[in-house]
């Protein structure tokens, strides 16, 4: 495994880290759940992402459990607030009273005394962000959060928030977690080269596209036991399983074949070719599937097969 900063901190992160959306607390039992987390930690990854609108508070409980009995500064945790988590106008968003309640909440479900890493899950329309980052500069002066990050906002408004804090004297944002795959990679425009400048690392989430690239779904074939062919949680998959884009994924499975490598390896490898990525979040169901993500950190990828890839997924583009 490999460490890198992230963004102009002083925090190590893995290169993989190991998420929590559609699986735990939801997707898979809790014993696997920490089967997975224990064959992350066992290959070095440190790097924990969960949020507290992931199964509605239960894939925090669910990681919170899987990491009983291990040494607390042995991994960073990160988690995220802003989604409803219920019908209570002020159980949402970036205010104040939400940022304080939600950090409270999310540390009990997941069992700690501190978050390493509280992202704004999205931008919050409503609420100053003056108000927004102040709230966290307390949370951190109290020894809450030690640092924080945004995701899925605009390079406009992660500007504004690092010139905001700066004014204020607060810190700045550290990451932002954008989605970037080889299907997805429309923050190259402007997201990555915005954040390059003003010192945030990127965390990306859906790095194998769902799964699509790992080329469970070669020749079209959709699994009745997989991902795109659950119903409950393959509600934004429908684009990533068009004909035309499946058949670039076989593209790139003869790729993968010829380097002996899995394909998600080769896709997440991809993505951690570029040094602005400090780590690419991946979802498990099962402790192999840990184990195969994690061996992508060490892989190496050349001039010529970046550009092979390229012509197989040219970018910027959004599935």
């Amino acid at each position: 495994m490999r460490y890198v900063n992230l963004g102009d901190s002083g925090l190590k992160v893995s290169q993989v880290a190991l998420g929590s959306w559609l699986t735990c607390g939801d997707g898979i039992e809790q014993k696997v759940a920490k089967a997975c987390v224990k064959s992350a930690l066992d290959e070095g990854v440190i790097f924990l992402d969960s949020a507290d609108t992931y199964a509605n508070g239960n894939a925090e409980t669910a990681l919170g459990l899987a990491l009983e009995g291990i040494s607390r500064p042995d991994y960073v945790l990160s988690t995220k607030a802003c989604h409803p988590m219920s019908e209570n106008p002020n159980n949402r968003g970036l205010s104040r009273k939400h940022l304080f309640e939600s950090v409270h909440a999310s540390m009990r479900r997941l069992r700690t005394d501190y978050i390493d890493l509280y992202q704004c899950h999205r931008y919050d329309m409503e609420t100053p962000l003056g108000e927004s980052i102040a709230a966290i500069a307390d949370l951190m002066v109290q020894g809450k959060i030690l640092y924080w990050g945004v995701s899925c906002w605009t390079p406009a408004q992660i500007l504004d928030a690092c010139h905001l804090a700066d004014s204020l004297g607060c810190s700045r944002p550290i990451s932002n977690q954008p989605q970037y795959s080889l299907l997805c990679r429309d923050i190259e425009q402007e997201v990555i080269p915005l954040c390059d400048r003003e010192g945030l690392g990127q965390v990306v989430w859906s790095p194998l596209a769902q799964g699509v690239l790992t080329g469970k779904y070669t020749g079209g074939n959709i699994p009745e036991d997989s991902r795109g062919g659950d119903q409950k949680r393959n509600g934004f998959m429908d684009p990533l399983l068009q004909a035309d884009v499946l058949d670039r994924v076989d593209q790139m499975a003869v790729i993968s074949r010829e380097l002996s490598v899995s394909p998600a390896q080769l896709a997440l490898a991809w993505c951690l070719r570029d040094e602005s990525v400090a780590s690419v979040i991946v979802g498990a169901t099962r402790p192999d599937q840990v184990l195969d993500n994690v061996a992508a950190a060490d892989l190496d990828l050349d001039e010529h097969v970046l550009e092979r890839l390229e012509s197989i997924f040219p970018g910027p583009l959004q599935a």
